[in-house]
């Protein structure tokens, strides 16, 4: 800064030129860095909720995901298929929109507990009806 004072003591018509063209440069820089790039994501995501159609699957803001059950464009909102509960949210609440292998997955994740459950049990039963038919056939084995 004391190099700005100084210029500014030796030469008055020069700093002010100076000056004008550092604040001219600082303008660039932010709207190069800042402004642009924002508004290119604003663009990117208005286009992203105009695509939005039924059946699609999308990710809410607040992490849920599930299927587009209707679109209301007179209110901006959709209603949003979570799992067989049906919500009403604004479009802006929608993050992303999910690829198809990312639908997938949101959808074995939403399966019930008690879904999961049954299949662990399920299996677990036929490990078990499995094994004293091995042990059978090891006894077997052994006598002879």
């Amino acid at each position: 800064m004391n190099t700005f004072a100084l210029a500014a003591a030796n030469n008055g018509a020069g700093s002010s030129i100076f000056m004008l063209v550092m604040l001219a440069v600082l303008f660039g820089f932010t709207y190069f860095t800042m402004i642009k790039p924002q508004k290119k994501q604003q663009q990117q995501r208005q286009e992203m909720m105009n695509q939005l159609k039924k059946g699609d699957s999308v990710e809410m803001v607040d992490g849920l995901r599930g299927k587009i059950d209707s679109i209301n464009d007179a209110d901006k909102t959709i209603v949003l298929d979570a799992d067989g509960i049906y919500l009403t949210f604004s479009r802006l609440a929608v993050r992303t929109v999910l690829k198809q292998a990312d639908a997938a997955e949101a959808t074995e994740e939403a399966k019930p507990a008690e879904a999961k459950e049954e299949e662990k049990t399920s299996a677990a039963e036929e490990a078990k009806t499995e094994a004293p038919a091995e042990d059978k056939a090891e006894d077997k084995d052994s006598q002879e």
